[in-house]
């Protein structure tokens, strides 16, 4: 069963809480709680999952430059299920006892962002640095 984010648990608590908090940087970026999941979104549109089992923690993301790298090269990697993969979603998958790759699913959640946000806010990004 997965549980929202407010719940205390494992050792994913401090990844987790990193990636919603970066996730929730984003300009117009909001969390919600759709099918029992956390999901941030921007504007109505899903830019990242974030997503906690018993015994796994899942994240995932749309990466259209770099689905196929990560796929190819990453084991706790898999295409999105539900057709989703098709289309470029990737699900990063980590047992309690995997070190979480933190810096780099900040780089996946950039990326899905700027996939999936508006393009007058992706350049709000560009214009902030």
């Amino acid at each position: 069963m997965e549980r929202r984010l407010t719940t205390a648990a494992s050792g994913f608590e401090k990844p987790l809480r990193a990636l919603l908090r970066a996730a929730l940087s984003y300009p117009e970026a909001w969390e919600d709680h759709p099918w029992g999941e956390t999901v941030v979104k921007v504007r109505k549109k899903i830019f990242i999952f974030l997503s906690r089992g018993d015994r796994a923690l899942r994240i995932t993301c749309k990466l259209p430059q770099s689905s196929q790298a990560a796929l190819s090269m990453l084991s706790f990697s898999e295409p999105t299920g539900y057709g989703l993969g098709r289309s470029g979603w990737v699900t990063a998958t980590f047992a309690e006892r995997d070190k979480v790759p933190v810096e780099m699913l900040h780089e996946w959640m950039d990326e899905s962002y700027r996939a999936i946000a508006p393009k007058k806010l992706v350049q709000l990004l560009a214009q902030a640095r």
